[in-house]
């Protein structure tokens, strides 16, 4: 449990971006026991601005000032990967609790570090992977968990999209710029299946893949493959690829068992089917408003005691690791 001096936690964003107006932003005023009552970005006037649209007593246009500001007891990481190691580091040493978005940094090697401080500090550090809290995912968990497909064999991965229009060397969005991102759209869309398999059927023990930058429309690759193995014997592959014609989008993660296979999308508005001698089911389970709001309310209850998260920076730190393996780094 962590002491704060308030009976609701007070929490400060650093990077009030696109990622916090709707996924995330509202859910720390939505979740009981929790309050948004600061937030940060470098440019003051757009932090004015998110603040005055929703409802924040308080915003900076410099990190150390939300950081050290009193009457915030937790600090939401919201900026791209490339700054998360820095801002956790700052975090840690005002002795606060982090919560940093997810890739949790640009490699495993950085996410030590994070690990480590947030550890010497003894503050929590927990990590965006929210889908081990949303109700499609779940329910996946309790299906593989009750022996609904019997032991678990091997998962497969497809994730194909087009690529993103008007596209120029100038213009280049930051998740396919390998120094702010770590890589490309692999290691912003891949992190949250690998994660998620993580949890469902336990830590990956070895990974390895190939990559490639066939089309050429940015540094980073957009094209990977993987094989990999979970400790616990289930054998795993994955093909993503970023820059096919749209007809031939795909999101696709199977898990097969003995008794049958559990199909479901990682990203698409899509069902959760399984496939057993007994027939086929479909289970609709769509996302709350604000994704994250189910995984932040674990997060509170955390940190005041009458709960526990299922993300945190040890468990986000193998993904990272797992990814590192797949890109040959």
């Amino acid at each position: 449990m962590t002491n704060t001096a308030h009976t609701t936690l007070n929490w400060g964003i650093i990077g009030c971006g696109d990622v916090t107006e709707v996924k995330s932003g509202p859910a720390f005023q939505k979740v009981p026991h929790s309050r948004l009552v600061a937030v940060m970005r470098r440019d003051g006037a757009k932090a004015q601005d998110y603040a005055r649209r929703h409802g924040v007593p308080n915003w900076y246009d410099q990190a150390q000032d939300l950081i050290n500001d009193p009457e915030v007891d937790a600090v939401y990481i919201a900026t791209p990967p490339g700054s998360h190691l820095e801002y956790t580091l700052q975090v840690a040493a005002a002795g606060k609790p982090v919560y940093v978005e997810k890739p949790m940094a640009l490699n495993h090697t950085q996410c030590q570090e994070m690990v480590t401080a947030c550890a010497e500090a003894g503050v929590p550090l927990f990590v965006a992977y929210y889908r081990r809290c949303l109700p499609s995912f779940l329910k996946v968990k309790e299906l593989v968990d009750s022996g609904a497909i019997g032991d678990i064999r091997c998962v497969n991965i497809k994730l194909f999209h087009p690529a993103q229009k008007d596209l120029t060397p100038d213009n280049l969005p930051w998740r396919v710029q390998p120094e702010i991102a770590g890589g490309g759209l692999f290691f912003d869309l891949a992190s949250h299946q690998l994660d998620y398999l993580d949890f469902l059927l336990g830590p990956i023990a070895s990974a390895s893949g190939q990559t490639a930058n066939q089309a050429g429309l940015y540094p980073a690759e957009d094209l990977v493959t993987a094989q990999f193995t979970f400790k616990s014997g289930a054998l795993g592959t994955g093909v993503w690829c970023f820059t096919v014609d749209p007809a031939q989008f795909k999101d696709k993660m199977e898990i097969i068992g003995s008794k049958g296979r559990i199909t479901f999308p990682a990203f698409a508005p899509e069902p959760v089917k399984l496939e057993t001698s007994q027939g086929v089911e479909e289970f609709w389970l769509p996302p709350p408003a604000h994704v994250q709001q189910p995984f932040i309310q674990t997060i509170v209850e955390e940190l005041t005691g009458t709960g526990t998260c299922p993300s945190t920076g040890v468990s986000a730190a193998r993904t990272a690791w797992v990814m590192d393996q797949i890109v040959g780094w």
